[in-house]
């Protein structure tokens, strides 16, 4: 009697990149701790206009600048206005300005660095050429000009981020495309018959997706920053809508006789820039091929 053949060990059975990854991101506890506050204000953002204590525009002109109270939890500015819910509000916007225009750079940087990277020869050398161009210019210069000659809205805004950040995108995915196209599956799929754009979007972009999540997870907070200094300039979001990077800047301005008025906005701004870059270095940490050896 033939003994049946035992079925393979856990520990024999196949893996996948992407699920040693989350693995070991579940054991890094500052990615977790980072993924947690994003979550967080990502709900709050959400949930602001059920959950804000007072009205956006509500004003008491009588109350004027207060410190922390029961009634005002983070204090008010000098309209009178509650910081906490303006400081909620405030969460929308940049939160959406930051997914917004990173979402944007990411579609524009994979589409155009893996064509450019699997097309090769005189296709590669225009649109990489074109990309070392943008990269001379001076990209805040760039966005400036684009607010003054088209006006100041927050879809121009994600327009004019968004313009600007695929450029290094873009240049991650060509070297991982030009590292791919040469390997196995991808000749065995062009041999199969397999059109180009099939074989990018089936085989290339799947297989970039690593260091692209990684890399989108720095780039937000690189966005979020950009719009606060667009808006500390005055060129960002205008009121009646606020960010962050709008509450900064009038809080800057009044910082010496009501510092609270600075000090919470930029504490939000700052946790959630911080847990971005926890989650980013977990994720670079737990999508490297190499970790799977340890």
């Amino acid at each position: 009697m033939v003994n049946p053949i035992p079925a393979a060990s856990a520990s024999e059975k196949g893996t996948s990149l992407w699920r040693d990854g989350w693995v070991r991101l579940r054991k890094n506890h500052l990615a977790l701790f980072g993924l947690a506050v994003i979550a967080f204000f990502c709900v709050i953002a959400l949930l602001t206009p059920w959950i804000a204590p007072y009205g956006y525009e509500q004003q008491n002109l009588q109350l004027g600048a207060s410190p922390p109270s029961a009634a005002h939890w983070l204090g008010t500015d000098i309209f009178g206005r509650d910081m906490l819910t303006r400081i909620m509000y405030g969460s929308r916007v940049s939160l959406l300005v930051g997914f917004v225009a990173t979402g944007m750079a990411l579609v524009i940087g994979v589409l155009w660095g893996t064509v450019a990277g699997y097309a090769g020869g005189r296709v590669d050398a225009v649109m990489m050429r074109l990309v070392d161009i943008l990269y001379a210019l001076p990209f805040m210069i760039f966005i400036v000009l684009l607010m003054v000659v088209f006006g100041r809205n927050i879809l121009l805004l994600f327009l004019a981020i968004g313009a600007v950040e695929w450029l290094t995108m873009a240049r991650i995915v060509r070297g991982q495309v030009q590292n791919l196209r040469h390997q196995e599956f991808i000749e065995a799929a062009f041999s199969m018959g397999l059109s180009r754009w099939i074989i990018i979007r089936r085989h290339l972009i799947p297989n970039t997706l690593g260091p692209v999540i990684v890399y989108t997870t720095l780039t937000i907070p690189n966005v979020m920053l950009l719009e606060a200094f667009l808006s500390f300039l005055g060129l960002g979001i205008q009121p009646p809508q606020s960010s962050w990077g709008l509450l900064i800047s009038h809080g800057v301005e009044s910082m010496e006789e009501y510092p609270w008025l600075l000090i919470f906005p930029g504490l939000a701004l700052s946790i959630t820039l911080f847990a971005l870059n926890f989650l980013g270095d977990g994720l670079r940490d737990a999508l490297d091929p190499k970790a799977s050896k340890d």
